[in-house]
């Protein structure tokens, strides 16, 4: 049986000048790597060129997280929903240029006035998700959509919500990406595994409390990781697992491939 493929993401080093997380980029001990296309870390032509020329050296494949700072995908106002569309699709041709394995993406939220217009902030996510779609699809691009969690205002938390956005719409080949850490806060980690266990592409691993997305490493939260790797090995996962922890970075990789062997 297949295992799945395990790597890192660079958030854990969002806080540090670029020219610094190249370095680290250097030195990590996987061959997939999540790059963050914000903050300090994002992308340009220049910075692109640079981190092609380590994953030739170091045999690396990449990853992107889209930008996700103030992008909101279903906001009601058309001039800011116009500039979060623009910035995506910059950061699809900076993922193309790495020959990124995956795009990930986060849903659109709710706003001030959602409640408002019911049903106007979902209606305008499955709109920007469909426009995201053909614009990848340009750029010859896999992309997902990452769950998040419902207190913080997101749209799609749930398995419910997946299967809803799959049943109307035909973009079936969008996969989804489980963030642990965020399924973890609405109590939803096993059931999108048991559930939607053929769209799911991608793992985001990090612990917490169950009460904030607080990227702590593997076992230093409350996250029942034997019964996450049981489950895993139940519906035999053999796709992406991402470390995004922010701390005990090594210590959650060994962990990760424990759980995984």
């Amino acid at each position: 049986m297949s295992k799945p493929r395990i790597g890192v993401s660079m958030l854990y080093c969002l806080s540090e000048p670029f020219s610094r997380m190249l370095k680290r980029l250097a030195k990590v001990d996987v061959k997939l790597v999540e790059v963050m296309d914000e903050g300090l870390h994002e992308l340009n032509k220049k910075r692109v060129a640079k981190l092609n020329e380590i994953a030739k050296a170091k045999g690396i494949r990449y990853t992107v997280h889209a930008p996700f700072a103030d992008i909101n995908i279903a906001s009601p106002s058309k001039p800011l929903l116009n500039a979060s569309i623009k910035r995506l699709e910059q950061s699809m041709v900076y993922a193309r240029d790495l020959d990124a394995q995956l795009w990930v993406f986060h849903p659109g939220a709710r706003t001030g006035i959602s409640s408002f217009y019911p049903n106007q902030d979902w209606k305008q996510n499955i709109q920007t998700i469909q426009d995201l779609h053909e614009k990848a699809e340009k750029h010859g691009l896999n992309t997902a959509i990452e769950n998040l969690p419902e207190k913080y205002g997101f749209l799609m938390k749930t398995p419910e919500d997946f299967q809803r956005f799959y049943k109307e719409t035909s973009l079936h080949d969008i996969g989804i990406v489980l963030d642990v850490g965020h399924a973890n806060l609405e109590n939803q980690t096993l059931n999108f595994l048991r559930k939607l266990p053929d769209k799911i592409v991608h793992i985001h691993l990090s612990d917490n409390m169950g009460e904030h997305d607080q990227h702590l490493g593997i076992g230093y939260g409350k996250i029942d990781w034997q019964q996450f790797a049981e489950t895993l090995k139940e519906i035999a996962y053999d796709k992406n697992i991402i470390i995004e922890a922010i701390e005990h970075v090594p210590e959650s990789l060994q962990k990760l491939r424990e759980m995984t062997a």
